[in-house]
């Protein structure tokens, strides 16, 4: 059956990857993307697949980006939560006067009950989509690896770790695993109204700073402190003061537990094993 896969954000860190596992098993005609820029698509443009402009922050653009699309991946857009939840939510809307037959969105662990702020932004959407009456599937994703790849740099130079989380424990998987997740959902079957919480092990920061030691084939030293010591550091790494009290909030969440989600869902959506993070940390850095 001739069915056309639409991804947004297709030329962001996961959409990118998300269409290129697609193109394994699906004609690049049948795949379309909906971008801001359709000049950055050109690549994909070149190979086949359908590239259309579509921004959220013109909700004129939508109906035709999503036009014809059987199977929808709605990647949550980056900004703050008010600019984030009117862009999703002009999505949504578009999405059903185009008659677009299952969104697969990707929102956040645990978001009914998360402490994350960003939390609000796919309560709200989930929510959105639910009402819209399309049949849905909530890619629950838990926390990309990648989102500390700066800790861990900064660690392969030789700074030590440095958490105000605690003990809170975090579902740490590859963008990579959490694309391939996103794709098998949409070439598969039996998706429909299902919430998938897409967590990797949990593990503290101690845990992930011991699996970098053995990477690195030396000790990586961790240092716990407060959230006022954690916002100064940040602070004399240049981040400016929104930053830093974003990525503090973020670490007083995993303090509470916002990201220690034990699930086996990713594993089966996967129909894999998930990538070991030993491995995944290794291809990071380039050992």
């Amino acid at each position: 059956m001739w069915v056309k896969i639409l991804v947004t954000g297709a030329t962001g860190h996961l959409g990118s990857l998300v269409v290129e596992k697609l193109l394994e098993s699906v004609a690049p005609g049948n795949i379309a993307v909906s971008v801001r820029d359709p000049a950055r698509a050109e690549r994909l443009r070149r190979r086949g697949v359908d590239v259309r402009r579509g921004d959220f922050d013109r909700p004129e653009t939508l109906k035709d980006a999503f036009a014809g699309a059987d199977r929808m991946l709605m990647i949550s857009t980056t900004g703050d939560n008010e600019t984030r939840i009117r862009q999703h939510l002009n999505a949504v809307a578009a999405a059903r006067e185009a008659g677009v037959g299952f969104i697969a969105y990707t929102s956040v662990a645990n978001a009914g009950r998360s402490t994350l702020s960003l939390a609000e932004v796919h309560r709200a959407t989930e929510e959105a989509i639910r009402r819209s009456g399309i049949p849905f599937c909530f890619l629950r994703n838990n926390w990309y690896l990648e989102n500390e790849l700066g800790t861990i740099q900064a660690v392969v130079n030789g700074a030590p770790w440095l958490t105000s989380a605690g003990s809170g424990r975090v579902g740490w998987a590859p963008r990579r695993d959490y694309a391939h997740a996103a794709a098998a959902v949409l070439t598969g079957e039996g998706h429909e109204n299902t919430v998938y919480e897409l967590s990797g092990p949990p593990r503290t920061y101690d845990d992930l700073a011991s699996e970098l030691a053995a990477v690195l084939g030396r000790e990586v030293p961790v240092q716990h402190v407060d959230d006022a010591a954690y916002a100064d550091s940040l602070r004399k790494a240049g981040l400016p003061e929104p930053a830093v009290a974003m990525i503090v909030g973020i670490q007083q969440a995993i303090r509470q537990g916002a990201l220690d989600v034990e699930s086996e869902d990713f594993a089966r959506v996967l129909g894999r094993p998930l990538t070991p993070i030993r491995d995944a940390l290794r291809e990071m850095i380039g050992r």
